[in-house]
């Protein structure tokens, strides 16, 4: 294997990596500022059109969210890029990325600076269009060699991971039945390459409180306060808080004027289940602690949300997975490890259909999500040979 790593690496063009990169953190994707995401998209369909197969830009499904007015209104997303690969082929992967930042159309952060002759601070450089780099170039390498053509692949690169791929969750879910394993390129958990393990899952809620409107002074009593039965909500739903599952109430919208009691009101939160058992366990105990409060305080409530990224445990054939990852990086001299999670990403997605990932192959860096993210540029190629090297082993043989 010694030998096939050397040839892989040497396959590998970091120049062409970092141009990518840099010129793709040069445009702002924000999951909102769709026009940015239409450049990107196209940007991205161009480059891997390098690679055999057909690219489709795909439509995002449709998605709905609470306003501060308690309607349901449709969110608008961007196109989500898909490239497929020989897709008779008997063993094939999925390779996932996304292009969106959190970085939004009018924020500071758009520029790049070099922080020391390894260093790069950009926007999204690690999370995620290095990432994307490490894809394109990785399989450019891989499809050098005879084995490539045994094995076939889909890369989903899409348009809204960082607000819960909610506008591509199902075609996740599509494009991950029957595959062989899958890789994800979200940077790695920690600056020295380590690999995130298992994670726990995330869900979003909102719950829209219709009480009734009445004069503070006059007559408080015909009334019915939203804002204390949002208040009560928040309150007692944190007290569902347990060691495999966190509970963050986030922000109470509506009210009115001081002498008027409220019928209206909003509540957002977040649930982090560390296991499936421990998200259905609140799901219940949610639903009667909603019973219990529209009776006592005489009030709607409305539900708008759910578990958008179930817990990731590491089965067997995924733990493999891992080894294998490790073994490969051991060759090319890279140590990597390990160590769970409690972020979540679309590697939840995949591993929830029974295909086992590894959702950190993207390059090194840290700070992500703020104006001090970073990049280490020689990790563009450092994980581009990895991920071609797990690749050659998991085309030929009972890698897994």
């Amino acid at each position: 294997m010694q030998q096939l790593a050397q040839t892989l690496a040497d396959r590998i063009d970091q120049d062409a990596m970092l141009a990518n990169a840099t010129a793709w953190s040069a445009v702002n994707t924000g999951t909102a500022n769709l026009a940015g995401l239409a450049v990107q998209a196209q940007l991205l369909a161009d480059a891997f059109a390098a690679l055999p197969g057909t690219i489709e830009l795909v439509e995002p499904a449709p998605v709905t969210a609470i306003d501060s007015a308690g309607h349901e209104v449709e969110k608008a997303h961007g196109q989500h890029m898909v490239l497929r690969v020989r897709p008779a082929a008997e063993r094939r992967f999925l390779f996932t990325g996304h292009m969106d930042t959190v970085f939004p159309a009018d924020h500071s952060f758009q520029g790049q600076t070099w922080l020391d002759e390894e260093t790069l601070n950009g926007p999204g450089l690690a999370d995620m269009k290095g990432g994307l780099a490490v894809i394109l170039h990785s399989l450019a390498a891989f499809e050098t060699l005879p084995e490539a053509q045994r094995v076939g692949y889909d890369v989903l690169v899409n348009a809204d991971e960082e607000t819960g791929s909610l506008s591509s969750s199902a075609l996740i879910e599509q494009l991950a039945q029957g595959k062989y394993a899958a890789l994800t390129y979200e940077p790695s958990a920690l600056p020295d390459g380590t690999l995130a393990h298992a994670r726990g899952g995330s869900g979003n809620y909102s719950l829209t409180v219709t009480g009734k409107s009445a004069h503070a002074g006059r007559n408080p009593l015909d009334g019915r306060n939203a804002i204390v039965a949002a208040a009560t909500l928040a309150v007692r739903l944190k007290d569902l808080q347990r060691d495999d599952i966190s509970v963050n109430p986030a922000k109470i919208e509506g009210g009115a004027a001081n002498n008027v009691v409220p019928d209206h009101a909003i509540l957002r939160f977040n649930i982090r289940p560390k296991a499936p058992d421990a998200a259905e366990r609140f799901i219940n105990e949610m639903n009667a602690l909603l019973g219990e409060v529209k009776q006592s305080q005489e009030v709607d409530i409305a539900v708008h949300g759910g578990i958008t990224r179930p817990p990731k445990p590491v089965g067997a054939r995924a733990q493999k997975l891992f080894d294998l990852v490790r073994d490969c990086g051991a060759v090319l001299g890279q140590e990597i490890g390990w160590q769970p999670s409690g972020g979540v990403c679309d590697g939840n997605n995949i591993a929830a259909t029974g295909v086992p990932v590894v959702d950190t192959m993207g390059v090194r860096g840290g700070k992500i999500h703020s104006p001090d993210e970073f990049m280490i540029v020689p990790s563009l190629s450092e994980r581009a040979a990895l991920s071609a090297l797990v690749l050659s082993q998991l085309a030929s043989g009972d890698a897994l």
